[in-house]
């Protein structure tokens, strides 16, 4: 009984709340009362009557009331209608934004049809369904239970059944076998008609083999309604549905599908099984055919009358906002404004519903604090562009990246006054550039009067009777000014006399109004001027930097809007509503106010919101906005203030702006900060963006924490710190930090560039006092006041890259290529005061840092290269690297250093010449080595061959140590050698082969006994010194004392038959027997001069044969010496030669030999001395054919 009454309470509340909901909310659902007139109903319900209409369409825009239209008929019609819809369709085949094709509306069309009927009403479909058991299954499978035992048992029996016996006897006591069979028979029955029926069900669409499948190739491109037209005929002959409503088809935009429908509907209607008339209703829009192309494809068409559109929108948004009771919160202006985008019914009533439920969320305290207008425009956005609502709570999304480029835009703009003001900067560096040139300028023009001044011979200026300054460079001179204005100056003629002269007038003559210093002081003063202008401009700019970010969001987007084209476009066809909502303000940066809860009280949300986060032991972000910092301080504790909550910027800059009512809490703060400071980087970073007492900051932290200095240079990650020290840090105490703690001079000279590039505003005059010494200045290139002040104060490195963008972008030089190879030529000359007074500070790095790294640093002028080598405050090895990379040689070895002379020979910096050999073996740095080396280069080579060496007394030392010149290639001592004035009487000692060689092909020693024998352990080249001496050996052959052995070797010289003979005839040549060799080569000579062969013997004759060659040389030698031998020897020389002449003996056979002059002359004597029988030419006269004598033949 209790649940009973309580469940009548609780029936009667929901009844209320449902009245109270209803006044809220209205439904978005299709309504009944679209049509309360009647008119759209009667036109559909004669349009259903008229037996010649089959297709109904029922056209007007989206959101005209379609749907409603057709609910509202439905009640008044009462025969079985299939509402088929493609709106939960569309969604998925489009959601790859792909285009859907036909084939896909159509089996979406045949799916909602089928299977919208009941699985049983459509037994034969090919379209198989889940089939629920009916309640007889149980006794059917009971059946097929007792059907297949029926069966085995029959099968068993079958013999009986066949033969008849099974029926017999044919009384009631047989009933058994009589119900087996009746059993068996119905069930295979049964079986045989269940598969019949499924048959008709089946259809061949394919043949597959294992992996190949045979599908006919209409079967994908035909129309899915076609091809199963048997299933829809079929399903209207089983189902009573006349009427067939299709909305949402024209959304596809695909005219075809109608035509296919159509086709179906005329089919269907034709059908004979098909007993009543089909219609089909179609929702879409008015333009979904060209012109009149709809009347051929409907037979009735009723338009429908939008409800809302853009002109009366209005209206139903202030019906909506009547029902919720806000006239008095909206803005009727902007109501009307955004109204004229909206013009979906359904929409503006889900807007208002949505309202509702986000103010009972949001304004629970009844405050109403929210401001209703741009609620109403996020609900707007929210319901226009779902995804990107969706989207935004990911961060993501158009609006997300619109409301991002906020800051960019912020940043930009800051950037861009930031640019102007380096612009502005970079206009002061030129006019402080300008300043030097127009300066020179200036002084050219007094120079030039000061040259007509000058006589002709006139070449240098003397200066305080010492400097001299040469007359060409006068004007780019430090002490021009000083010289100007002198009344008298002393000059040097070219013969090197000096001479005064008065120059009082010469300054009036130019200009007799003012004088040098006062048009020099005006050049500066117009610089100043210009400069005070450009400083003026620079706090404006710095001043709108600093406004700038206090700018509302929609007046930064508006400024900004032509880049965000691209982002409002993507915003599709209600591009123009997003972009109204945002560029008038209504959604901006605030929209997290209007999409989460928050509760509102006598502080602001965001300040409550703050002070919750707190007590709750959450740290809120250090740029969390706060609206009243001083409500935020006093609702604060006492221990609040040594806890990382009080590091917010709205709470820093009110703690920091009134230093007397906070002093208490500023001092708690900087306690934090001490302590905790490795864990404030975030705070740090939004404080010095946002901050407005960033000096007070800084300047309290130094005050109140001895160990900040040490702390932000001990982390590279502290550099935003560093930058603002600079920046704020008052100038007493910036100017005492390098004593307090050295280590920030090396800290900025690395760091300065990233530290600039933070976009920190610095003077550079801050940074005179920091004793910076910048390694790189091109990193600070984009700072050029920066730049130009290190540059004037000299506070940078000296390195090629330093000096290569002063001359660059400071001194404006373009072509760098002289810095590159005569580096410290090239900034002498540039005469800059500035820039030659820091190299000179510091020469000894310049040396090692440029002067070494310049590897095409080769073409210093001789005077820079003995100037540089001359200075006593480098390291040698930094001069002696120098030196090896310069080009020039030096001309004379007396202007050189004594500790380099022997590296200037090493290297071949010097000029080649006898004179400076002769000095530098006269140096205590002598060495012989270098010397020697120096002998071999190619620049030595080049140039001393052709000069004359010394023959004086005072170069003996010279001559000794060319013609001693052992560790002399022997290329390069044969040069040297032929230069020798004299020849020298013996050999000197300890020459290698190849040295004593050169001489005696060069003939630099004299040809005596003594030195013949001084030779004799190297015989060969004995034998080339007599060689080159032959006449005056064969003159005094007997002097020299040389035996037949060393004749020999003269034999096989190139000294002429005539002298080789005369050698011959000093051998013994009896001893030619027992010396093969030595016969071969008196031999070639006798037989080539034809020389008289009778002062041989025989043997000598037979050695001097055989040992020659070729085979034609012996057989002349023959020849010439037949009358020497007698006939044995002559056999026995035959028989030694080869063949053929070996066979001329006594036998069967015919020798041939080739038949020439020398063999003819030969088988003549033989013939005549009865050697051989005979001998004739061959029958063609190419050979001779020699008969032999027989054996046992007598002569």
């Amino acid at each position: 009984m209790r649940q009973i009454i309580a469940r009548i309470v609780n029936l009667l509340c929901r009844s209320n709340d449902a009245v109270d909901v209803q006044s809220k909310f209205i439904d978005l659902a299709p309504t009944e009362k679209a049509d309360e007139a009647g008119v759209y109903s009667d036109a559909l319900l004669y349009a259903t009557r008229n037996p010649r209409v089959s297709n109904i369409a029922l056209t007007g825009p989206y959101g005209s009331g379609k749907s409603s239209i057709i609910r509202a008929f439905l009640k008044k019609y009462r025969h079985p209608v299939m509402q088929i819809s493609l709106a939960a369709f569309l969604p998925e085949a489009t959601a790859t934004g792909g285009v859907v094709s036909k084939q896909e509306i159509e089996r979406s069309i045949l799916q909602q049809m089928l299977y919208g009927a009941d699985a049983n009403q459509l037994p034969l479909s090919r379209f198989k369904r889940i089939k629920s058991p009916s309640r007889w299954s149980i006794f059917l499978s009971l059946y097929v239970i007792f059907g297949v035992v029926a069966c085995w048992h029959l099968f068993q029996k079958r013999d009986d059944v066949i033969s008849g016996s099974f029926f017999l006897p044919l009384t009631i006591i047989n009933w058994p076998n009589f119900l087996w069979f009746a059993v068996g028979a119905s069930f295979l029955w049964l079986t045989v008609y269940h598969f019949y029926k499924v048959s008709f069900g089946l259809s061949l669409k394919s043949i597959s083999l294992k992996d190949v499948e045979i599908t006919p190739v209409s079967a994908s491109q035909e129309s899915i309604l076609n091809r199963h037209l048997d299933e829809i005929i079929y399903f209207f002959q089983s189902t009573k549905y006349d009427l067939v409503i299709i909305e949402d088809l024209d959304r596809f935009d695909n005219s075809e599908i109608f035509v296919t429908l159509r086709e179906i509907n005329s089919l269907v209607n034709a059908n004979a099984g098909i007993k009543r008339s089909i219609r089909f209703l179609y929702a879409l829009r008015d333009d979904m055919f060209v012109n009149t192309d709809r009347t051929k494809f409907f037979e009735f068409i009723i338009p429908v009358i939008p409800v809302i559109n853009s002109s009366n929108s209005i209206d139903k948004v202030l019906e909506q906002g009547k029902r919720l009771s806000l006239d008095s919160r909206l803005d009727r202006q902007f109501l009307r404004e955004v109204s004229r985008y909206l013009n979906d019914l359904r929409l503006i009533q889900n807007i208002f519903n949505e309202y509702a439920i986000y103010v009972a969320n949001l304004e629970t305290d009844g405050d109403n604090v929210l401001d209703a207008n741009k609620l109403l425009a996020v609900l707007i956005y929210k319901n226009v562009f779902p995804s990107d609502f969706e989207n935004l709570h990911r961060g993501k999304g158009n609006l997300a990246q619109i409301l991002g480029k906020h800051d960019e835009f912020i940043a930009r703009g800051e950037a861009e006054y930031k640019a102007t003001i380096e612009r502005v900067e970079h206009e002061i560096e030129l006019a402080e550039r300008q300043v030097p040139a127009d300066l020179l300028d200036l002084r050219r023009i007094y120079a030039m009067a000061l040259f007509e001044k000058l006589p002709a011979q006139a070449s240098h200026v003397v200066q305080n009777g010492q400097s001299l300054i040469e007359i060409s460079k006068l004007a780019r001179s430090e002490n021009f000014d000083q010289i100007i204005s002198s009344q008298t100056i002393t000059y040097r003629n070219i013969n090197g006399y000096h001479q005064n002269i008065n120059i009082s007038n010469v300054q009036s003559e130019v200009d007799s109004l003012r004088t040098f210093a006062q048009r020099k002081e005006e050049v500066e003063q117009r610089t100043a001027e210009s400069r005070s202008s450009a400083s003026r401009r620079l706090r404006a700019l710095r001043e709108k930097i600093a406004t700038l970010r206090s700018h509302k969001f929609h007046e930064v987007i508006r400024l900004n809007a032509k880049e965000l084209s691209d982002l409002f476009g993507a915003f599709g066809e209600n591009c123009e509503l997003a972009r109204f909502l945002i560029m008038e303000g209504y959604i901006d940066d605030t929209y997290y106010q209007y999409t989460s809860l928050f509760h509102a009280g006598r502080l602001s949300p965001n300040d409550n919101k703050f002070l919750i986060q707190i007590r709750g032991f959450i740290n809120p972000d250090p740029d969390f906005l706060i609206d009243n910092a001083k409500e935020v301080v006093a609702a604060m504790r006492g221990e609040d203030f040594r806890q990382h909550y009080v590091l917010n910027v709205k709470i820093v800059d009110c703690l920091l702006g009134d230093e007397a009512a906070y002093a208490d809490q500023r001092a708690k703060m900087f306690e934090y900060l001490a302590s905790e400071f490795e864990n404030c980087d975030a705070f740090f970073t939004s404080y010095y963006a946002a901050g407005k007492e960033v000096p007070k900051l800084v300047a309290g932290l130094r005050a109140a924490w001895p160990g900040f200095i040490p702390a932000v240079l001990a982390n590279p990650g502290h550099l935003p710190h560093v930058g603002q020290i600079i920046a704020h840090l008052p100038e007493p105490a910036l100017n005492a930090l390098p004593a307090a703690h050295p280590e920030i001079s090396p800290f900025l000279s690395e760091k300065l560039a990233q530290i600039l590039a933070l976009g920190i505003n610095i003077d550079p005059s801050r940074l005179k006092a920091l004793g910076i010494e910048l390694e790189d200045l091109r990193s600070v290139e984009g700072f050029p006041g920066i730049a130009r002040f290190l540059f004037e104060e000299g506070f940078y490195t000296l390195s090629v890259e330093n000096l290569e963008f002063i001359f660059q972008t400071v001194l404006g030089v373009g072509d760098l290529e002289p810095l590159r190879t005569r580096n410290y030529t090239t900034i002498a000359g540039i005469g800059n005061a500035v820039l030659s007074s820091r190299v000179e500070r510091g020469f000894a790095d310049y040396l090692k840092n440029v002067l070494r790294r310049l590897e095409d640093n080769s073409r210093e002028s001789v005077a820079t290269i003995l100037s540089i080598i001359g200075r006593e405050d480098a390291d040698f090895d930094d001069l002696s690297a120098f030196l090896e990379r310069q080009s020039a040689t030096i001309p004379s070895l007396y202007d050189v250093p004594v500790r380099f002379h022997s590296l200037v020979f090493k290297l071949s910096r010097i000029e080649p010449s006898w004179e400076n050999c002769l000095a530098f073996m006269g140096s205590e740095a002598f060495d012989a080595a270098i010397f020697t080396g120096f002998l071999e280069t190619k620049a030595a080579l080049a140039a001393l061959p052709q000069q004359a060496i010394p023959d004086d007394d005072k170069a003996a030392v010279l001559r000794q140590f060319l013609i001693n010149g052992e560790a002399l290639q022997d290329s390069t001592y044969r040069i040297y050698v032929q230069r020798l004035p004299r020849t020298f009487p013996k050999f000197p000692n300890n020459l290698g082969p190849g040295k004593l060689r050169v001489l005696i092909e060069e003939a630099r020693v004299n040809f005596t006994k003594e030195n013949v024998d001084a030779l004799q352990e190297q015989i060969d080249l004995q034998v080339l010194f007599v060689v080159g001496n032959i006449e005056a050996y064969l003159k005094n052959e007997a002097t020299f004392a040389l035996g037949d052995d060393f004749r020999e070797l003269l034999l096989g010289e190139d000294i002429g038959d005539t002298r080789k003979l005369a050698i011959i005839r000093s051998m013994d040549l009896t001893l030619l027997g027992g010396l093969p060799s030595r016969a071969g080569k008196v031999g070639a000579i006798l037989e080539r001069t034809g020389a008289d062969v009778s002062v041989l013997d025989a043997e000598a004759a037979r050695a001097v044969i055989l040992n020659s060659a070729p085979i034609r040389v012996q057989i002349s030698l023959f020849n010439k010496c037949r009358k020497i031998l007698g006939d044995g020897d002559v056999r026995d020389i035959l028989a030694a030669l080869p063949e053929p002449f070996s066979e001329i003996k006594t036998g069967y056979h015919t020798p041939r030999i080739d038949k020439t002059d020398i063999n003819i002359e030969l088988v003549k004597w033989l013939d005549e001395r009865n050697i051989i029988s005979s001998w004739s030419e061959t029958l063609f006269g190419d050979a001779i054919r020699i008969n032999l004598y027989r054996r046992g033949a007598s002569s």
